[in-house]
């Protein structure tokens, strides 16, 4: 089906796109190579607003629209909406509307959706996470899917200028690490992970769990979730795992996140270790974020920007932002990307705490653990029929990248 030459116009393709910034930004590009694979003409993708998050940005508000489109004109035809007659059919309830199979690879979407696209001539799809399958795929749809994620996907001037801004004001100061520290309210009421917390705040976190229906998993064991490797790791973690990495206490420390569940009393020990720890609130203007309050997306796009650049990135937890930032910074030269081991990294902290571990031994096994885990070139590991367990595209997008040839995937 895939092929170039003529653009033939099978149908058209609207999607609805769900979960935060990242989560959709990987299923744009998705939906971008499964409309160029099946050539038909793709509306330009709906965001999620009615997530946990409630942003109400639409596609134009967080990226440039008219370069998405115009920088793939030659691959696929992508249009702002439906022509008038079929946008009436859509708004008539004539169109179904699916969730395509999750991790799917092109030959469900030939032999499943494509037949309904040309029968009906429109067809939504009202869930995009995870909808491609990592591998298995031609290799021009996988070098697609970054040429939409890492030229086509650019986000307005207006995050863009003030992105510039905040890496003009780091800069000035040295060298910088992001820390994406996932320990905010959703993140750990979601995973159930309350090492550290009060029994009030573990309280608190369970009500927040129940109270949201689509979160599945409602009754959950917090202490055998972390000895798996699970949980993000706390603050007062990452203060000794940067610590054990010799990470000077001068070090600019940016914090990629939202609020930090338990606030001060809760980063007082990476506080203290790091002293000049900033965050966009603390560099920027009230006026400048003004714009920004209440969309979610359009702050943890600026957040983006810096991780990106940044000297070296490390992230507490390995949800969406963490894995496409990572896959970005190895398409940009394999850029310092610190992959936490937080399995092995719990028994670490645990024993230094009783006493085990002096510090030097602690500090000796952090970076043991690490030596190759800082983002250097490898291969993606492929689970057959476990997807989920294997690693993501956009984390690896090796297809893309440039590496020694004689790296042998690895496979279970």
């Amino acid at each position: 089906m895939f092929s170039t030459g003529v653009y033939k116009n099978n149908g058209y393709l609207l999607v609805s796109c769900n979960g935060g910034l990242n989560q959709m930004r990987a299923a744009i590009c998705d939906m971008v190579a499964i409309a160029r694979y099946l050539n038909v003409t793709l509306v330009v993708p709906e965001l999620d607003k009615t997530s946990f998050w409630a942003d109400p940005s639409e596609f134009k508000d967080i990226f440039d629209v008219d370069h998405f489109i115009t920088s793939l004109r030659g691959e696929v035809r992508i249009l702002k909406e439906l022509p008038p007659r079929l946008k009436y059919r859509v708004q008539q309830g004539m169109v179904p509307s699916m969730p395509p199979v999750s991790w799917s690879n092109m030959s469900y979407y030939l032999h499943q959706i494509l037949p309904l696209i040309q029968k009906y001539k429109v067809l939504h799809l009202n869930k995009t996470d995870a909808r491609l399958a990592n591998n298995g795929l031609p290799l021009e749809i996988q070098k697609l899917r970054c040429r939409v994620n890492y030229h086509a996907l650019r986000f307005t001037a207006k995050i863009e200028e003030l992105g510039r801004r905040l890496l003009r004001m780091l800069g000035e100061n040295g060298p910088f690490l992001v820390l994406h520290l996932r320990y905010e309210m959703d993140m750990l009421a979601f995973s159930g992970c309350t090492h550290g917390c009060t029994d009030e705040e573990a309280e608190e976190l369970t009500r927040m769990r129940y109270a949201y229906p689509w979160w599945k998993e409602k009754v959950i064991n917090s202490e055998l979730k972390r000895l798996d490797g699970l949980c993000p790791l706390t603050p007062e973690e990452t203060a000794l795992v940067l610590q054990a990495f010799n990470f000077d206490k001068s070090m600019q420390i940016y914090i990629a996140a939202g609020e930090i569940y338990g606030g001060d009393r809760r980063m007082s020990a990476l506080s203290a270790a790091y002293p000049k720890m900033v965050r966009k609130e603390m560099l920027l203007n009230p006026d400048d974020l003004r714009p920004f309050q209440n969309h979610s997306s359009q702050m943890a796009a600026l957040d983006y920007i810096v991780s990106r650049e940044s000297n070296v990135f490390v992230p507490t937890y390995d949800g969406n932002m963490a894995k496409v930032v990572e896959g970005h910074r190895r398409f940009l030269g394999f850029r310092k990307t610190i992959l936490l081991d937080r399995k092995h990294l719990v028994g670490l902290f645990d024993q230094y705490n009783n006493g085990s571990l002096n510090w030097d031994e602690f500090a000796l096994a952090v970076k043991e653990v690490h030596a190759d885990r800082m983002g250097e070139p490898t291969k993606r590991i492929v689970i057959p029929d476990r997807p989920k367990e294997e690693d993501y595209f956009y984390a690896n997008p090796e297809e893309c990248l440039q590496q020694p040839s004689d790296l042998q995937r690895s496979s279970f």
